[in-house]
């Protein structure tokens, strides 16, 4: 479920699968991904600036949230409250020590992920205990995301608690066009303890094997015991025969609480956050624009997108859920001005004149928007509108590159992002996966998938356009050549009298076998002048 981010080379980080080498400057007992290039220097500088000790990526910068409300309350730490409820057992064996070593030798990854924690630790302590569940679960959210709701892998798991798809709507958390229930805070705490005390019950109460079947599910961690019952062996976690990441998941999570009891046996001084509410959650009834939010509030944009990450666009679900995470400071204000706020204000709308060509997808994408509200705001039913008729259509508020943590901008940056070798733009045709487009860029399918925000077992759309960073093709050492940029381009080839599938494919250097996945023919029919063939060619390495 999850793909790590490793650190290697005292501060060299490369992508990974599962963990990370075990150096100094990455989690012990792991195995890193393979991609079959190396790192290069720009990737290592900003590698630098994520988390190295969990296996997710971080695709938006932190944001730093006045949270204090300058009261006379006095609190103690939070620390203080979650270290006097410790229950766990924490063995001194050489796995927790291994991870308990590379967090305190990495004090400032500490205060950061503490840091990122501040808005959220207090509710999700005052959950556990609600629910009396073991108070070490707090920790769970820096072993699995650094404290992130941004957070995702390439094994499609998402959101601070990462759940993937299925695992999220089995427990409660809405995934839509709007929304992902995976990255909000309130929705997935809830259900990450609803599944957490499935797994306890489904394995006899063994905390244990119940943290180890959330990182790896429960089928797998099921068949180790089972293997183990056979061989008449031990079947408690450390006896068990598991997948690499899950040996080190349990100990990551004992390590961390090791060091919360007794921070200053290792010499740690842990990220001061006071013991009480900093946020609330507030109703607001119906779908409203995040910037007029913002601004009711006194926040800024990306301070309100920072607190409620669930929502994918520029505005609230329509269906819901209607709530809005706030820092207490700011609830009582925004309170009075939404009240105020008339319910034709909460978005903002455009009359929309229907053209010839149109239909609600076309308009939908045109405006940002979802073609179910065009709907739903126009009565109209099914999909048949009319030229010259008109639509009210919500729009954002402000132009959409302010919404700076909505998908798109995430995805926008992420593509952006400079990397070494020849950067190609592809619009997937049908047919296309992710192993065919590295077969035909010579690049690794999981990064393809990872520079365009996707999982490599996610589906491909027609008409998406992903970004493709090709490396320098070498040319052969006998033939005296240097290094040359490859650059490939989408082309297309009209057929010439006397044109054979070998002839076209030996032109531009290029397999016949590719000729017939791209335009969906074989190689047994004869090609016809004039007929047209989609081709991908270097053309450094063309004739």
């Amino acid at each position: 479920m999850k793909n790590l981010f490793p650190l290697a080379i005292t501060c060299l980080f490369l992508f990974g699968c599962q963990s990370t080498l075990l150096t100094q400057e990455s989690p012990p007992q792991a195995e890193i991904y393979h991609q079959g290039d190396h790192a290069s220097v720009e990737e290592i500088n900003q590698a630098l600036l994520v988390d190295g000790a969990i296996p997710v990526m971080h695709p938006v910068a932190d944001v730093d949230i006045n949270l204090s409300d300058d009261s006379d309350e006095s609190s103690n730490d939070i620390w203080q409250r979650i270290r006097s409820q410790f229950s766990f057992k924490i063995p001194q064996n050489r796995r927790v020590i291994n991870q308990r070593n590379w967090y305190t030798s990495h004090q400032r990854y500490l205060d950061r992920v503490a840091k990122r924690s501040e808005p959220f630790i207090y509710y999700i302590v005052e959950e556990l205990e609600k629910n009396n569940m073991p108070i070490e679960l707090t920790l769970l959210p820096i072993v699995e995301s650094a404290f992130d709701p941004f957070a995702y892998s390439h094994g499609r798991a998402s959101g601070m608690w990462q759940f993937v798809p299925g695992t999220g709507k089995r427990f409660g958390m809405k995934q839509n066009w709007w929304y992902d229930g995976r990255r909000d805070v309130i929705a997935s705490t809830k259900g990450a303890i609803k599944y957490l005390k499935y797994l306890h019950k489904y394995f006899n109460d063994d905390w244990l094997l119940a943290l180890a079947a959330y990182n790896s599910g429960e089928g797998r961690v099921q068949r180790a015991v089972r293997k183990n019952k056979k061989k008449h062996l031990p079947i408690d976690f450390w006896s068990l025969n598991l997948p690499k990441e899950t040996r080190a998941y349990v100990p990551k999570l004992l390590a961390l609480a090791d060091i919360i009891k007794r921070p200053a046996d290792f010499n740690i001084k842990l990220f001061t956050i006071e013991n009480k509410a900093v946020i609330e959650q507030v109703d607001i009834k119906s779908q409203l624009d995040l910037a007029k939010a913002a601004q009711l509030s006194q926040l800024s944009l990306a301070e309100l997108q920072r607190l409620n990450p669930g929502f994918n666009r520029w505005a609230t679900a329509p269906k819901g859920p209607h709530y809005l995470v706030l820092p207490k400071n700011k609830v009582e204000r925004f309170k009075t001005k939404l009240d105020k706020l008339k319910t034709k204000d909460r978005l903002s709308w455009q009359r929309y004149k229907i053209k010839n060509g149109d239909s609600l997808s076309v308009i939908a994408n045109k405006f940002h928007t979802s073609t179910e509200l065009i709907r739903r705001l126009n009565n109209v039913k099914g999909n048949q509108i009319r030229t010259g008729k008109y639509l009210l259509i919500p729009v954002a508020t402000v132009s959409l590159d302010h919404y700076v943590f909505s998908q798109n901008q995430r995805l926008v940056k992420k593509q952006s992002r400079q990397r070494t070798g020849y950067k190609i733009i592809h619009q997937v045709k049908a047919g296309d996966t992710f192993w065919d487009l590295g077969q035909t860029y010579k690049v690794s399918s999981r990064n393809i998938a990872k520079w365009n925000g996707m999982a490599p077992r996610d589906t491909l759309k027609l008409g998406q356009k992903l970004v493709i960073w090709q490396k320098p093709a070498k040319r052969s050492a006998k033939s005296g050549n240097t290094i040359e940029q490859a650059v490939v381009r989408n082309i297309t080839y009209k057929v010439r009298r006397g044109d054979s599938f070998a002839r076209i494919a030996d032109k531009f250097n290029i397999h016949i076998r590719d000729i017939e996945r791209w335009n969906k023919i074989s190689r047994r029919n004869y090609l016809q002048p004039g007929q047209l063939l989609k081709l991908s060619v270097d053309v450094t390495n063309s004739i």
